[in-house]
């Protein structure tokens, strides 16, 4: 989007970028560019914080009225409030006592996902949505059939015209949305971080996908290894 300023700029159109990640944008020079340092995916800041988001605009529309070069980067100067971590939070579950082999681990994560049902059924009638959906099949398919995989398994797709891959990876995204959900529903604000450390270190479900990525980046299908790159983000891959 940087680079698009340019071009925009040519055309007689005043631009603004928001950067998440500062040093692209000072190789991309933008014309105007306000750098937020917020995770990927939050360009304005935190969900549900409207407030806050509207700070982030006006200052963003504030650049185009201010003098400077032909490229500049400005700071918003505050953190995401939501990066706090709460205290009063606690997981909606804490059933995971540690990995045992791969069999183990998918009984465990199913047991897991049942477990979860009404924590997540708690948050979509709170917060009236629900991100889960991807794949189009319900929770506890979407856990049967990576549990299936982590136990070495290559089971058919279960979704009309979608390959076993990329049906896989879909499921995978449908259940960690679930669980994050599920975390929802208990009192308190927990921060990104917070249900991060949560889904990765302290569930089934995180220790089954660490588990499954490793099981499908050592094997000999492409279509397997591509898609496993997106089972686990970057930062929270562990060690084999």
């Amino acid at each position: 989007m940087s680079a698009l300023g340019h071009y925009l700029e040519e055309e007689g159109l005043a631009t603004v970028a928001v950067a998440l990640i500062r040093p692209q944008a000072e190789h991309t020079r933008p014309p105007r560019a306000l750098w937020v340092p917020f995770e990927l995916g939050r360009p304005i800041g935190p969900p549900s914080d409207p407030a806050f988001q509207k700070r982030v605009i006006l200052a963003a529309i504030g650049m185009l009225v201010e003098g400077g070069g032909p490229a500049r980067i400005a700071d918003f100067p505050d953190d995401d409030p939501r990066e706090m971590q709460d205290p009063s939070w606690n997981a909606p579950i804490d059933l995971y006592a540690g990995a045992g082999d791969a069999a183990a681990l998918a009984d465990a994560m199913q047991t897991e996902a049942l477990a979860m049902a009404p924590a997540y059924a708690q948050s979509c009638t709170r917060r009236a949505r629900s991100t889960v959906g991807l794949s189009g099949l319900p929770p506890a398919e979407c856990s049967g059939y990576i549990a299936t995989w982590l136990r070495g398994q290559q089971p058919a797709s279960p979704v009309a015209g979608m390959s076993s891959a990329l049906a896989l990876r879909f499921a995978i995204d449908d259940l960690k949305a679930y669980a994050l959900e599920a975390a929802l529903a208990p009192a308190g604000k927990p921060s990104s971080r917070q249900l991060g450390d949560w889904l990765w270190n302290g569930t089934a479900l995180g220790a089954g996908l660490q588990q499954l990525r490793r099981d499908c980046l050592a094997g000999d299908d492409e279509r397997l290894k591509t898609v496993a790159a997106f089972f686990v983000p970057a930062l929270r891959v562990s060690p084999a």
